[in-house]
This record gives C-alpha cells, structure tokens and sequence, in this order.
C-alpha cells in the first residue's frame, strides 16, 4: 500500500464528514439565515431615512429608533382601524343571518316549490357531522395555530432586531466589512451598498406607487356601491395587495368581498370581478412600466426574477427578488464591456431589400486580394 493512500482516505472521510455537518447546520439555520436576509433589506430601505436624520446631528441609534416608531404607529393605527371595522362588519352579520337566512329560504321554496322551514335548516345543520367533525378538528388546531403565532411573533421580533442593528451600526459595519479588504475592494463594496440602498429605495416607491393606485381605484368601486368602510377597504387594498406578496391579492379581495356581501351578495360578485380584471391590467400594464422606471430592469427580467424567488425562498423570495436582481445588475454593469451599434437597418428590426446571399458574395468578389493590395 502506498504511503499517501491512508492519509488520502482520512483527508477524504474529513472532507465528507465536513460537508455532511456543513448540510446540516446550514438546514437547520435556514430560517434564521432568512430573516437574516429580511432584516438586511428592510434595514437598506429605511437606510436614506435613517442617515437624512443623522445628518442633522442626531445619534444614528435615536434616529433608527424614530423610525421604528413612526412606522409602528403608523402600522398599529392601521391594524386598530381595521379590527374595529372587521368587528363591527362580524356583529351586523350574525345579527343579520336570520333574516338573510330566511330570504335564501323563501327564494328556494319560491324557485324549487319546495316547503323548507328555518327551524328544519338550523336543527339540520346542528346535528350534521359536518359540524361535530369541524368543532372537534377546530378544538385540535387550536394549539397548532397558538404555536404557529407564537412562531410568528419570534420571528417578527427576531427581523426587527436584526434590522435595528443592521440600520443603527450601518457605517460599523461597513467598516468591518472594508477593513478585511483591499482598498480596490473596498471602493467595490460601498458602491454595491449604495446601489442596493438606492435599488431598495426605488422597489418600495413603485411598490407604494402601486398601492396608492390600487386603493384609490378599489375605493372607488366601493364608494360607488354604497359598501361601507370604503375608505379604510381601499387602504387594505392596496396595502395587501402590493406587501404581501404570492397570495396579497387573494387576501386583499377578500375582506372587501365579504363586506360588500352583507350590504348585497350581487356586489360581492361585482367586486370580485372588478379585483380580478385589475390584477390583470396591473401585471401586465402598470407594474412592468413602473418596475422599469423606479428600479431600471427591463420588465421580463422583474417578472422572471420574481419567479425565481418564489421558487428559491417562497414569498420572502417573491419579494426581495426585484431589488436583488436590480443591484446585481447595475453592480455588474460597470464590468461588461460595450461597443459602438454598427449602423445596420436590421439593428432597428427592418429587414434589407433582397435576400442577403447575393449582396455579400458580390461584397467579397469586389475584396481586393492580396497581391493587388501589395
């Protein structure tokens, strides 16, 4: 047996063993790692904000600080406004299901000639068991929800705290990052920090660009149809829609939907279709042309890049593809080469006269050779 060859099986049952633990560890901090990420990207969005402050001599932590603040109020007034509104909208409703209750009754004995009776339907329906079967899995996932809440918390607090840190020691750790680097590098990366800070910023702008946009237009159609809370539905609208994303538009349509339905369930089906026709027109018109302007990528690649991160990291992907994608390509850009367009007409997409096979071979007869050029 050769020398070598122990030491090359230890040397690769090391590197085997290191790989296996490296897998591991990096599956079991997936999650962290990504609100890690989370955390990176909310704290270049509120970056601009943050150092506008500082430079008017405020401590860059009390600035991070009143951030936070402002939007925390901003978000709890939101989320207050819109528990008493669902409250309210939930007490007119069950305080009005017999009566909406005994119009589908008389509507079906009316359609159907048949001789149903509301005693019949509710006895009917408390002692099927389709109901004693959802109260017994509701009264099961009642600690399954509790503990995906609680997850829920941990993790918001968790992007919170990263974010806080990422924003108040932003130079810091700028810093550390350049002091390991060469200075050639170190002019690299704060140019691709401030392009992502500048990237984010432009992502967020289009975004509430949108959402103002969505929640005029759906305030509007529920303004016209007498639906109550109009205003603060708009606001929902367009917030949902455009924050959450993969499923933002599903959870944006349906509160309006189900509060148009007390007032008349032919508007529930109006507001669904106008919610399904503007999603349409919103993909397709007037976020590709807003993407493009606010975060300089052409809208093909937006909505490939939003594609490839929903298929990476799920929603978190969907969201922080654009911005990513957006500073990648403008932190490449400044390494690609580009040459001067020749000035042909199939450049601007006209075809030439006449098919090009004969046009080049007289070119080539015409080429002088080489002993007439000497």
């Amino acid at each position: 047996m050769p020398r070598w060859l122990p030491r090359a099986m230890v040397l690769a049952l090391a590197l085997i063993a290191a790989f296996q633990l490296g897998s591991w560890a990096f599956h079991q901090l997936t999650g962290l790692l990504i609100n890690i990420l989370i955390a990176f990207f909310l704290a270049l969005a509120i970056e601009p904000a943050v150092s506008r402050l500082a430079a008017r001599g405020m401590r860059r932590g009390l600035a991070t600080f009143l951030v936070f603040l402002g939007l925390m109020i901003v978000t709890a007034g939101f989320i207050t406004l819109l528990g008493s509104m669902l409250a309210g909208q939930i007490i007119k409703m069950v305080e009005g299901f017999p009566d909406y209750l005994d119009s589908v009754i008389n509507w079906i004995n009316e359609t159907f000639h048949t001789d149903l009776r509301r005693v019949d339907v509710q006895e009917g329906l408390l002692h099927s068991d389709w109901l004693r079967k959802y109260a017994q899995n509701s009264a099961a996932g009642v600690l399954d929800v509790s503990a995906q809440v609680l997850g829920g918390l941990f993790q918001l607090l968790t992007v919170t705290l990263f974010s806080f840190y990422f924003a108040a020691d932003g130079p810091r750790l700028r810093r550390a990052l350049c002091s390991v680097l060469p200075p050639a590098r170190q002019a690299e990366v704060l140019r691709a920090w401030e392009i992502a800070v500048d990237k984010t910023g432009g992502y967020l702008y289009s975004r509430g660009l949108m959402a103002l946009i969505s929640g005029i237009a759906h305030y509007i159609l529920l303004a016209a149809l007498g639906v109550p809370y109009a205003p603060v539905l708009g606001v929902w609208v367009g917030l949902v829609s455009q924050f959450i994303p993969t499923i933002g538009t599903y959870l944006a349509g349906a509160l309006p939907m189900l509060i148009a339905f007390t007032v008349d369930p032919w508007y529930a089906v109006w507001v669904l279709v106008f919610v399904v026709v503007y999603q349409q027109f919103e993909n397709y018109m007037l976020q590709p042309k807003l993407t493009a302007k606010t975060v300089d990528i052409h809208p093909a690649v937006a909505f490939g890049s939003v594609i490839a991160g929903t298929a990476l990291l799920g929603a978190v992907g969907a969201l922080i593809a654009i911005p990513a994608v957006a500073t990648l390509q403008a932190f490449l850009g400044a390494y690609v080469k580009r040459y001067a367009v020749t000035d042909d007409p199939r450049v601007h997409g006209h075809r030439t006269r006449g098919p090009a096979g004969p046009r080049l071979r007289r070119l080539w007869e015409r080429r002088p050779s080489a002993e007439e050029s000497s």
